[in-house]
């Protein structure tokens, strides 16, 4: 399959691009390889300041990852090493150092939401659109860990209709509820970016980091182990296609 996410860094602020726009930027396993090593450059550079995380083309941010992915699978543990990778690489960029920006235009879904979500703003376009609609799609689950950054990013009740009614939020709920920092025109956006960029670089490093490692240690703090749920799942499942 194609597809690459891209890095670079100019005047102190780094890049990634999710370049796949055929399949609006569905992410595949080298394409997620390829995110935790960008992830491994930026913890290590000391000059960075900001990065921001955007999809190639208008139509995705990451349209969450691609379904031919899974039809390999051939028993829960590969589910379960499925949400273990992605809970690592999502992990990844919520424990970055330096703040992250999420540019959203179009459609954000499943993998798609959760980076956005691991990031600390969102600037989105009238047409961004919000959700996680695998009670409708795959019948998976997420990790404990992404449940509860969907939850802090939504609140609980729209986090319930995001996953379990699989309901599709559009910019404006999400603007409402403080997850999208702020919604620009496509003719805009990269001003508004530049915009907040501009602040993010001039504020102090050691207070950002600080206050990004507290919220991080304060959302993992005692999050249980949901393996157990999750074999559950997939032995229901294989009963009912049995059936």
């Amino acid at each position: 399959m194609s597809g690459t996410v891209h890095f670079s860094v100019e005047n102190g602020v780094g890049s990634v691009l999710f370049d796949r726009p055929e399949a609006r930027n569905a992410m595949t396993w080298s394409m997620y390889a390829a995110l935790g090593e960008i992830c491994e450059k930026v913890a290590a550079d000391k000059n960075l300041r900001v990065v921001t995380f955007r999809g190639a083309g208008r139509e995705a941010f990451v349209a969450g990852t691609d379904i031919e992915q899974f039809r390999a699978f051939n028993s829960g543990e590969d589910g379960l090493i499925y949400e273990t990778t992605i809970d690592a690489r999502i992990g990844q960029i919520a424990g970055l150092p330096v703040p992250t920006v999420a540019i959203v235009g179009g459609w954000a879904l499943g993998g798609g939401l959760a980076i956005a979500a691991a990031c600390d703003f969102r600037i989105a376009t009238p047409s961004a659109r919000f959700g996680i609609p695998i009670a409708r799609t795959l019948g998976n689950c997420l990790s404990m860990a992404n449940t509860a950054r969907v939850i802090a990013a939504f609140g609980l009740s729209r986090a319930k209709r995001i996953l379990m009614l699989a309901e599709v939020l559009d910019a404006e709920e999400a603007r409402a509820c403080g997850f999208v920092t702020e919604i620009a025109e496509p003719d805009k956006l990269d001003e508004r970016v530049g915009v907040l960029v501009s602040k993010l670089s001039s504020n102090a490093p050691v207070t950002m980091r600080v206050v990004k490692e507290s919220a991080n240690r304060l959302l993992a703090a005692n999050l249980p182990d949901l393996r157990g749920g999750f074999e559950r799942t997939s032995e229901e499942r294989r009963s009912n296609e049995r059936h």
